[in-house]
């Protein structure tokens, strides 16, 4: 249908639709930072025990970090199923869409730390750790299993709620929860004299508190609405079915990092150093950005139940709500843009004294700065598709930009050994290639109505 039959909206409704996007993607943004501040403060507490300690957290909570990684559909398939309900004013339909979420979580979380002890140390030995290291890390990472079903109710509790259009609470519970942890912590490691241990214990704890603080909050409204709290096995099955397919995505986008790694620390340490840098900034920025795919998540599902999407009207208000969310990410892009010149050529001494790695953290800037607005194209996308429950799809999407990628990577190894132009030449493959490939089939996509149903 030609975007010239979608109706003019009005300046109120425009100055509406800010404020809701504004509303949904600040407290997401906050709630996005505050959750990495459980491994930071992990990290800077066992840091003072030592070298090896460090590194055996650091194996343990990539583990753990990787799995809630993968197990993220948990949020994703709920929050648009709740989002629609909620549109449409059925609240005990978006409520029983809440409760198969949260059962399905506490059932994975179970299974998942229970396979996880028993296969701890194999699966560090895997990852290449030995030694004392070895030892660390499994005393890490198997009191951190004990927390893992906590971690993914929180998944799931934060999927219902940005679903009912509420991002604050989850920003007050990781907050409350990241500073909690980090005296509770402070307190099992140190005084106490647990070590590690009771570094991965304090936030399992936490995690535990904030799974059930949120999900009693949806109890409270499944009672309220005289949703079962009793599991359904057709729902849980269907949180399944779109999980798959948003699994898949994810561990396409998993691989791609992995691949990226792997590629740069054959290029020698001062690139592998200078990556990480530019990662972890980059990462930053897109915590920016995956608010506003939050917000679109939340705000297009609940449109979409809200609208009847038989009628040209209804399905020309979705349209618009796409637009005006693309063009908020799009701003959002080039602001963050203009930020990556700025901090790689007068920051980098923040993070490293070597000239080298300040050099590449500089170049490499200049080309995530030209990539921002595709990536803030691409991850608006991705909340639209996402929230449209279109996520077939975006497996099948990411597939194929994974696809595109793995040779523009050989590429790089293979013709590239000058240190300066590799390290460049990976990241005009990431940030150009595969970010571009996404954008293309992202785009392509949004611009159909097949995903407005």
């Amino acid at each position: 249908m030609s975007s010239s039959l979608t109706p003019a909206p009005s300046a109120s409704r425009s100055s509406s639709l800010n404020r809701q996007i504004l509303a949904l993607a600040v407290p997401a943004f906050g709630a996005l930072v505050a959750e990495p501040l459980f491994v930071l403060g992990d990290t800077a507490i066992v840091g003072h025990l030592g070298t090896e300690p460090l590194a055996g957290l650091t194996l343990g909570a990539t583990v753990i970090q990787t799995v809630v990684g993968i197990m993220v559909f948990l949020s994703y398939s709920t929050t648009p199923a709740v989002a629609r309900a909620f549109g449409a004013g059925n609240l005990q339909r978006a409520f029983t869409a809440g409760r198969n979420g949260l059962w399905v979580a506490l059932g994975l979380g179970v299974v998942l730390a229970i396979v996880g002890w028993f296969i701890a140390e194999p699966v560090l030995r895997a990852m290449g750790a030995f030694g004392t290291t070895a030892e660390y890390g499994v005393a890490y990472l198997r009191p951190s299993l004990l927390g893992l079903p906590g971690m993914l109710l929180v998944l799931a509790a934060v999927g219902v709620l940005r679903g009912l259009q509420d991002t604050k609470t989850p920003l007050y519970v990781a907050g409350v929860g990241a500073a909690l942890n980090l005296g509770l912590s402070w307190l099992l490691v140190y005084p106490l004299g647990i070590g590690v241990a009771g570094s991965a214990v304090a936030t399992a704890f936490i995690q535990w508190c904030m799974g059930l603080t949120m999900g009693a909050m949806v109890v409270r409204g499944m009672r309220a609405h005289s949703v079962s709290l009793l599991p359904d096995l057709r729902g849980s099955l269907s949180v399944f079915r779109v999980g798959g397919w948003l699994m898949l995505r994810t561990l396409t986008m998993r691989i791609a990092l992995l691949s990226t790694v792997f590629v740069v620390t054959h290029q020698g340490a001062t690139n592998l150093a200078a990556y990480q840098l530019t990662m972890t900034f980059f990462n930053f920025l897109a915590f920016a950005l995956d608010s506003l795919a939050i917000a679109a998540q939340a705000l297009l599902g609940k449109e979409m139940g809200a609208r009847d999407l038989s009628t040209t009207a209804g399905r020309g208000a979705v349209r618009y709500l796409k637009n005006r969310l693309v063009k908020w990410s799009l701003w959002f892009g080039a602001v963050t843009g203009l930020l990556c010149p700025i901090v790689g050529f007068w920051g980098g001494w923040i993070f490293t004294a070597d000239p080298q790695v300040q050099h590449l953290f500089a170049l490499a800037m200049l080309v995530v700065a030209v990539g921002q607005p595709i990536a803030a194209y691409v991850f608006i996308l991705d909340g639209v598709l996402i929230g449209a429950q279109d996520v077939r799809y975006l497996a099948l999407a990411s597939v194929f930009t994974l696809a595109f990628y793995a040779p523009l990577l050989v590429i790089v190894y293979f013709s590239m050994t000058d240190s300066v132009w590799a390290f460049l030449g990976i990241w005009t493959a990431y940030a150009g290639g595969y970010m571009g490939a996404r954008a293309l089939t992202l785009g392509v996509r949004a611009r159909q109505d097949v995903w407005i149903k």
